[in-house]
C-alpha cells in the first residue's frame, strides 16, 4: 500500500514539473504525395490546399507536400494511401479508377460541351456524390483539380477530320478506354510510358500523342510533333484523395475542415492552371506549332457510339446525368 502511494505521489510531483508544452495538443502533420514538380500548377493548388488547412486549423495541422514523385509513383502512392502509409495525394482519376470503376465516367471522351459545363458537374451533386464513393473502398474522396482538355498532335500532317487519323501510330496511355478511342478513329493506339515519347516521335517508333496543353509544351513534344489539333477529346480531372485510415483518426470537425480547405483551393489551382496554359499555348505557336481548332466535334463524337455502348449499365446512366446538367 505504501508503495503504491509513493508511486502516485511521485506521478503528481512529476507532472507538476513537467514543462507545459508536453500537454499542449501535438501539431498533426500529414503527408501529400504529388508527381508533378514543385512549380506546376497542380502543385501549387496542393500548396494552396495546405495553407488553407493550416490557417484553417490554427496551425494544429500541417500538410506537408512532397512534389516530384518522392514518395513513389501514382500507382504506388495510391495503394500507400489505400493502407495509410501516405496520408494523401493529388493524382489523375485514371490508375483511381482501377480501384472505383465508377470514376470511368469521369474518362468517357467528348463528355463535356465545354470547361464550363464540367465544372457544374464536379461542383455539384454528381460530383460531390462520385467523391463520397472512394470510401468504400478506404479513400477518402476530397476534391477535383483541372488538368485541361487533351488534344491529338503529330509529325506527319494537320488533322482536320477524323479521316486524317486513319494509319497513325498514336501513343496512349495503358488504357482500354484511350485504346478504343484511337482506333474508333482508324489510328493506331501504341501504349508507352511517358518518358519515352519524346525520342519515340523524334524516331518515328510513334506519329503523334495525345495530352494537354502544359504536357504538350513542358516536355517538348512541340519540337518533333509540330501539328496540334484542339479536338478535346477528354476532360479528366485530377482528384485530391486522402487515407480513410489518416483522415479517420482526425476528429469528425477536423475532417469537415480539410474537406472544405480541398474544395476551396479549387479556384486557384484552376487560375493557376489557366496562366500556365496560355504560356505553353504562346510558346509553342511562337516556335512554329500549327494549330487545327475543331468547331463542331460531331463527327467526332458520332464514332464513339460503340465504346460507349460497350460500358456498364451504371456508367451509361451516370454518362446521362452528366449531359443532362446545364
Amino acid at each position: 500500500m505504501k508503495k503504491a502511494s509513493f508511486i502516485i505521489i511521485a506521478i503528481l510531483i512529476a507532472a507538476v514539473l513537467m514543462p507545459a508544452q508536453v500537454f499542449a495538443q501535438k501539431t498533426i502533420v500529414l503527408r501529400l504525395a504529388e508527381t508533378h514538380p514543385q512549380d506546376y500548377p497542380t502543385t501549387r493548388g496542393d500548396y494552396e490546399f495546405a495553407r488553407l488547412v493550416k490557417e484553417r486549423s490554427g496551425g494544429r495541422i500541417v500538410i506537408e507536400v512532397y512534389p516530384g514523385s518522392q514518395l513513389g509513383q501514382e500507382k504506388a502512392v495510391i495503394e500507400q494511401v489505400q493502407f495509410g502509409a501516405i496520408d494523401l495525394t493529388r493524382v489523375s482519376i485514371s490508375p483511381v479508377a482501377a480501384f472505383v470503376p465508377r470514376l470511368n465516367a469521369f474518362q468517357m471522351p467528348y463528355l463535356y460541351r465545354d470547361e464550363a459545363h464540367m465544372w457544374k458537374v464536379l461542383k455539384g451533386d454528381i460530383g460531390k456524390e462520385l467523391l463520397a464513393s472512394l470510401e468504400p473502398f478506404g479513400f477518402i474522396g476530397l476534391g477535383w483539380f483541372e488538368s485541361g482538355a487533351r488534344n491529338f498532335y503529330n509529325s506527319k500532317r494537320p488533322i482536320r477530320t477524323p479521316a486524317d487519323l486513319k494509319g497513325l501510330k498514336i501513343r496512349v496511355r495503358e488504357s482500354e478506354l484511350m485504346m478504343g478511342l484511337v482506333s474508333a478513329f482508324g489510328a493506331v493506339p501504341t501504349p508507352m510510358p511517358f518518358g519515352e515519347v519524346y525520342s519515340a516521335l523524334q524516331t518515328g517508333v510513334v506519329d503523334g500523342a495525345e495530352n494537354n496543353w502544359p504536357s504538350y509544351f513542358s516536355t517538348s513534344h512541340y519540337e518533333v510533333a509540330k501539328y496540334i489539333t484542339l479536338d478535346e477529346h477528354t476532360r479528366v480531372p485530377e482528384i485530391i484523395i486522402g487515407s480513410k485510415i489518416s483522415l479517420g483518426r482526425l476528429s469528425p470537425a477536423d475532417q469537415e475542415l480539410i474537406r472544405q480547405a480541398a474544395f476551396d483551393a479549387i479556384d486557384f489551382q484552376r487560375a493557376e492552371w489557366a496562366k500556365y496554359e496560355k504560356i505553353s499555348i504562346d510558346k509553342t505557336v511562337a516556335a512554329g506549332s500549327q494549330v487545327v481548332e475543331i468547331a463542331d466535334k460531331s463527327a467526332w463524337q458520332a464514332l464513339m457510339a460503340p465504346l460507349y455502348a460497350k460500358q456498364s449499365k451504371e456508367i451509361q446512366a451516370l454518362v446521362e446525368r452528366i449531359r443532362a446538367v446545364k
